[in-house]
């Protein structure tokens, strides 16, 4: 397995430069990049091929790859949204996350699947998510990457058996799981979740989680939660799970690159397990 960094671990405030000249330094393999609305030299809705060719040189030159992208606008516009153009904007979304993932040669994009609120029940979340993810699995396949719906806290998804059932009803190669370890804490055991999604799974995330705290406030740093590394590494390996480990973990409030080096080391320690 190969180790990498999301570029949320570094915050808002330090700019790609920074962020791969740190991941440099620690020895990771690769960075998982952010797809943003707007905003310097970020990958955003509006980048050119141009831009992105630059953003691929950089990260090269440092000895990095660049195989997933994320983004955190499908929270804005959720692809189960009541309202047609909203869900209209999410498919622009992720369309856009494709296509600059095909120019860059990744694998997989990671995509929040829908929300559940008071005001958009579980069920026609489910249904409209569903729909649209049938429908964006065509443009994953033209593209050659896959879209990997992430367990996040949406109140959606909420079992392995349930994502895997999703999934399944998709019933596309195009459309697995993009597995957070640190996310499933609230509510289950990540090793349990590898083993019945097995090759549904596209992309891990790993992060830490104490589930004393209860909250969002429970994130902590590798190896300072109650995530089970043995197991988890046991259940990934059982799966011939064999891609990128990436670390979304909570930015450093001083010294935002020092974050790169220490999870380089425990992100090390995991995979000696």
């Amino acid at each position: 397995m190969k180790i990498g960094l999301n570029q949320w671990c570094f915050g808002d405030w330090v700019g790609l430069a920074h962020v791969f000249a740190a991941c440099q330094r620690a020895g990771v393999d690769g960075v998982e990049l952010n797809l943003q609305e707007a905003g310097g030299d970020e990958l955003t809705m509006d980048s050119t091929p141009s831009d992105v060719r630059e953003i691929a040189r950089r990260a090269h030159a440092a000895g990095l790859e660049l195989k997933s992208l994320a983004t955190g606008l499908l929270w804005n516009f959720p692809l189960s949204a009541p309202q047609p153009e909203v869900r209209q904007k999410a498919r622009t979304i992720v369309h856009r996350q494709l296509e600059i993932a095909s120019w860059l040669e990744m694998d997989a994009v990671l995509v929040v699947p829908g929300v559940v609120t008071a005001e958009v029940p579980y069920d026609e979340c489910y249904e409209r998510s569903l729909a649209e993810l049938e429908a964006l699995a065509g443009e994953a396949q033209r593209r050659g990457v896959k879209i990997a719906i992430e367990n996040v806290w949406n109140k959606f998804l909420l079992s392995p058996l349930e994502m895997k059932a999703y999934v399944d009803t998709i019933g596309s190669a195009w459309v697995g799981v993009y597995l957070d370890v640190g996310n499933v804490l609230a509510f289950g055991f990540p090793e349990q979740w590898i083993r019945i999604l097995g090759p549904r799974i596209c992309k891990v995330h790993v992060k830490d989680y104490a589930q004393s705290v209860g909250n969002i406030h429970g994130f902590v740093p590798l190896w300072a939660g109650d995530v089970n590394w043995p197991q988890v590494l046991e259940a990934l390996r059982g799966i011939g799970y064999d891609d990128y480990l990436t670390a979304e973990c909570t930015p450093y409030r001083y010294g935002g690159t020092q974050v790169a080096d220490d999870v380089a080391r425990q992100l090390r320690r995991i995979l000696q397990l």
